[in-house]
């Protein structure tokens, strides 16, 4: 049977081991660094730790276990953005073994430069937050703060990307956070975004399985709690809704870009003047995506299924299916009961079915057991953290 390698070890590659090996399907994890929640799970095959480095490293690494384990054929999924800008810079080169769930870099770098987004959301008719390229740029406009200090591009692990952005209120404020981000990263790939008013209900995302432009599979969500609350680096509380503009622009999105594979797409609604902003765009496997899965729509299966040329039927899931990940946000949630912007019965409320819980499921309670000691210890860092977490010499465990 044809299988699947995941490149990542958190959550996110957890989903997609659990939605491929409950039907049967063999799946390999490769991760760098320490073991993440997927390393635990019965649903994988084998792990194995792969070499952190340059891309050249990668592909011998990914090439020998093709060869050596009679791989050739089976489906690449990347979680993370460090894996997925790695298969579409390699593309070529990786397409000669495996069937790639990733765009080529052509569609990637839309996603991968925050200034290309911007520029694809106004090609698409789409609004988007304001953006300058240095403090000099925000003199003639009163109306601009509060504002946030981002990176552009996220190739490397410092302050600002874990941060993922800095809030400043007043121009001496964001001359200091400019001139900090300025020393971790070049002037170039630091941007200054305009904050998008409103909390988590106005935070929501379209997702989708697309080809050549075209939706196939599609949810709409409202991501209501993330962590950290401010700049979340990840979703912890997410509901499907129905919300046709959120579907519509989304959709356009997709079109004129002319993606093909998974994509989630986030968007911020302006509390204030009601204008949907795009905010973010994710080529890859997404944080809830496993929310899918409880609206019957399976994103790694019909990805899988599709990496092999299957036709699959449209299907759009229906709203009220819930899911959280629920080491992250019970202190979120304490924290926002605590301070009144969350009540008792609301939160009780998240856990109302359809619902989906991440890391626990009672066929497979291991990941959802180490998940909190492996957070502790350091094992279960997202994106480029984990990447860059240094290597130890490749093992493989069954």
């Amino acid at each position: 049977m044809t299988g699947a390698i995941v490149l990542g070890a958190d959550y996110r590659g957890l989903g997609i081991v659990r939605s491929l090996g409950r039907r049967g399907i063999p799946v390999w994890v490769a991760y760098q660094g320490r073991r993440g929640v997927s390393n635990f799970s019965r649903y994988t095959t084998h792990s194995i730790r792969e070499p952190a480095g340059k891309d050249e490293r990668r592909l011998d690494f990914l090439h020998d276990l093709v060869a050596r384990h009679e791989l050739g054929g089976w489906v690449l999924f990347a979680t993370s953005d460090g894996a997925t800008a790695f298969c579409a810079r390699n593309r070529d080169e990786l397409t000669t073994q495996l069937l790639l769930t990733t765009p080529p870099w052509d569609l990637l770098r839309w996603a991968h430069d925050k200034r290309l987004t911007r520029e694809l959301a106004m090609r698409a008719g789409v609004g988007s937050p304001r953006l300058w390229a240095d403090p000099s740029d925000l003199a003639a406009a009163d109306d601009a703060f509060p504002v946030i200090v981002k990176p552009a591009i996220r190739t490397a692990v410092n302050a600002l990307t874990r941060d993922k952005a800095w809030r400043a209120d007043d121009a001496d404020e964001l001359a200091h956070l400019y001139a900090e981000a300025c020393k971790l990263m070049p002037a170039d790939d630091v941007m200054i975004q305009e904050l998008i008013p409103g909390d988590g209900t106005y935070q929501l995302s379209y997702a989708t399985l697309a080809a050549a432009g075209e939706p196939i599979a599609t949810v709409v969500a409202r991501r209501t709690r993330q962590y950290p609350m401010d700049f979340g680096r990840a979703s912890t509380f997410v509901e499907s809704i129905d919300d046709e503009q959120v579907a519509s622009h989304g959709a356009r999105l997709v079109a004129e870009m002319g993606y093909t594979g998974l994509i989630e797409i986030e968007f911020k609604r302006d509390a204030a003047s009601g204008e949907l902003n795009l905010l973010d765009i994710n080529p890859r496997v997404w944080g809830w995506h496993t929310l899918g899965r409880a609206a019957g729509v399976d994103f790694p299966w019909l990805a899988w299924r599709f990496a092999q040329g299957e036709r699959i039927a449209p299907v759009r899931a229906p709203s009220g299916v819930r899911w959280i990940w629920a080491a992250a946000d019970v202190p979120i949630a304490v924290r926002e009961l605590r301070a009144r912007r969350l009540g008792l019965r609301e939160y009780v409320g998240s856990f109302r079915r359809p619902l989906d819980l991440a890391t626990l499921a009672w066929d497979d309670p291991l990941p959802g057991l180490v998940e909190i000691p492996l957070q502790v210890t350091g094992g279960s860092a997202e994106d480029l953290g984990a990447e860059a977490a240094a290597p130890e010499p490749a093992e493989i465990q069954s």
